[in-house]
């Protein structure tokens, strides 16, 4: 008589572990898969508003400088040392400064990161309200430059990132790797902003004055 076959014999139990590791693997891109196309979406709308929507500047704050650009550009400024300690954080607690972790990390980074988030929605709602997604020409025939453009662009990337970067911190179900590399994407986009505007600014013009 030949002899059954073991439920988990090597034919069998490779089978099952084949389809647990496929289930896995599907599980675990599924929340990376939906944070990137919520955030594709949101970066689409948050263009289309920028184009659609008549600058003005009603409703926007100067914080006691003397233009709504002026403000934007020290609180950007902020906002870059926020990102810095942030990636210096977000290195040091995956041991990748050979420093013992202090207990307070955690606590300094998830501040850090909150503040820098509040800070850039801050800024981008200025951007948007009171100068819109500007490409093309101006009302005064004047050219947009390439710079402006591709700030703009950069600009409603990182709010797409942000909301990624969000999705990576609150689930419970992604893997490992999706909280660093929306991390890494966030702090990369949010540079290439800051050296589109504030940093450009600075070079250009110097630091802003307050209002008198």
């Amino acid at each position: 008589m030949a002899a059954r076959p073991e439920p988990f014999s090597t034919g069998a139990g490779r089978s099952i572990l084949d389809a647990m590791a496929d289930a896995t693997a599907r599980k675990g891109t599924a929340v990376p898969l939906a944070a990137f196309m919520a955030g594709a979406v949101v970066a689409l709308l948050v263009g289309v508003f920028g184009k659609v929507h008549d600058p003005t500047l009603a409703g926007t704050t100067t914080l006691g400088y003397e233009t709504v650009i002026d403000m934007k550009v020290v609180v950007t400024t902020g906002i870059a040392v926020l990102a810095v300690l942030q990636l210096v954080g977000g290195l040091w607690m995956y041991g990748r400064l050979g420093i013992r972790t202090p207990p307070w990390l955690g606590t300094a980074h998830r501040i850090t990161g909150t503040l820098a988030l509040l800070l850039s929605a801050f800024v981008a709602y200025h951007c948007l309200w009171s100068l819109g997604l500007e490409s093309g020409k101006l009302a005064d025939g004047e050219p947009v430059s390439t710079r402006t453009v591709v700030h703009g662009v950069l600009g409603c990337l990182v709010v797409g990132a942000a909301v990624v970067k969000v999705v990576a911190v609150r689930s419970r179900r992604a893997p490992g790797w999706f909280l660093p590399l929306a991390g890494g994407l966030l702090f990369t986009l949010l540079v290439l902003a800051i050296l589109t505007s504030a940093v450009w600014y600075l070079g250009a013009e110097g630091w802003p004055s307050a209002a008198r």
